[in-house]
């Protein structure tokens, strides 16, 4: 792996820091949450309203922090929403040690920290590229994935430890603790306020954004790839049907899991990616690979074969992600990176959650293994129709593209003030 952006900027170890122990702490109440509510209710339905609830105000607040994002001072929004999510997880831990716990409140809790980590996000991706070099963000995204991806191994298992041995309460109790020392490290971010010329967040701002991004068919190319590599081939809602087709009920944690690995490989051994410049090819073939293995996961005959096949989509996975964010970090102008990333949340966001819903459809009318090949193979030729249709975005090179040459010569100039 590419470390510089680590050991050059103090202000992005900063922020891999507490993205560390954020990750830890939320995946604490991630488990919690659902095992409370079964406790509470002992109903599917209600265990499964908990993310219905979340989605609203995820879409909403995530575009309305997209423009805040672009308006205000982006730390000083990751820190209010830093202490807003701090303080619902301890609205949890009071519920939970109450002699009756509610319901209710796990719904309400649930919405409202759906909505203040929505609002945060364009904030914190839009403050990576003030704080790595210009030819680091490659590596840095790379980082980031790296962390996102050992977290998704080791913490959920830590996680439901945690919760089993020593009740929810315990779990709200370590995550309030992760929020305050994730704090801590946000208070120490030095990051460059907002221009005072910068636009008010309005609706007609975030107009604006959509425009822009409409106008540029290399960004659209990042969303639209992205989102139909998800609807057509994420498939985690067969995984349960897969591991009782093959009599193997204990390998229902693997499949979960292998993506994850995956990526995680593929990111201890991305220091290549820094080599590549043509970053919309790059997300083409990523993209194509992942529908590929999806596909070829469909007639493996054991649990390994197909472990094997979802991580190798994970690692196609994980370099897509990658292209895509320095596409995003490199090229975008300043003022109008925090509404593109809330864009970006939406894109990444929605396309898993349909995808599940087509996976689940297409199991109902042909089986696992046909809503696997299929979905995978629909992918594959999806993006490559969206390769063809798309020039701009095929053919980008960071080398040559303009607007990667005019955010380069701005930080150029920026670095030399």
């Amino acid at each position: 792996m590419d470390f510089s952006p680590l050991r050059d900027s103090r202000d992005f170890r900063l922020l891999f820091g507490s993205g560390v122990v954020t990750m830890f702490g939320t995946f604490l109440t991630l488990v919690a949450v659902p095992l409370q509510m079964k406790e509470l209710t002992g109903s599917y339905l209600a265990v499964g309203l908990v993310s219905a609830v979340e989605f609203v105000p995820m879409v909403l607040c995530g575009l309305w922090g997209g423009a805040i994002a672009d308006a205000l001072d982006r730390r000083k929004i990751i820190l209010y929403t830093e202490i807003g999510l701090c303080l619902t997880v301890a609205i949890l831990l009071l519920n939970a040690v109450l002699p009756d716990p509610q319901v209710w409140v796990l719904y309400v809790v649930g919405a409202l920290s759906a909505g203040l980590g929505s609002l945060q996000r364009p904030s914190l991706e839009s403050l990576m590229p003030r704080v790595v070099r210009h030819d680091q963000l490659t590596a840095a995204a790379a980082l980031s994935s790296f962390r996102w991806n050992l977290g998704a191994i080791v913490a959920p298992g830590l996680s439901g430890l945690i919760a089993a041995w020593y009740g929810v309460a315990a779990a709200y109790g370590i995550n309030v603790a992760t929020f305050l020392l994730s704090l801590g490290l946000l208070w120490m971010v030095k990051a460059p306020p907002q221009p005072e010329d910068t636009p008010p967040a309005s609706i007609r701002a975030l107009a604006d954004g959509v425009r822009y991004a409409v106008g540029r068919p290399d960004l659209m190319g990042t969303y639209l790839v992205d989102v139909a590599a998800m609807v057509f081939a994420f498939s985690t809602a067969l995984y349960p049907f897969l591991a009782d087709e093959l009599g193997v009920p204990e390998a229902l944690g693997l499949f979960f899991s292998a993506s994850a690995v995956g990526s995680l490989i593929a990111s201890v051994t991305s220091g290549w990616t820094r080599h590549v410049h043509r970053h919309g090819l790059g997300v083409i073939v990523a993209a194509i690979v992942w529908g590929a293995a999806v596909a070829l996961a469909s007639v493996m005959p054991n649990v390994w074969g197909i472990f094997a096949c979802l991580a190798l989509a994970g690692a196609a996975d994980m370099v897509s992600g990658v292209f895509r964010a320095t596409i995003w970090n490199q090229t975008i102008p300043d003022e109008f990176r925090g509404r593109l990333a809330g864009i970006e949340l939406l894109s990444y966001t929605s396309g898993p959650m349909i995808g599940n819903a087509r996976a689940g459809l297409m199991g109902h009318l042909g089986g696992n293994r046909f809503s696997l090949g299929a979905g995978g193979l629909l992918c594959v030729g999806a993006v490559v129709a969206m390769a063809a249709l798309l020039p701009k975005f095929r053919n980008y090179d960071a080398r040559t593209d303009e607007h990667a040459i005019r955010e380069r010569t701005r930080r150029e100039e920026l670095a030399q003030t």
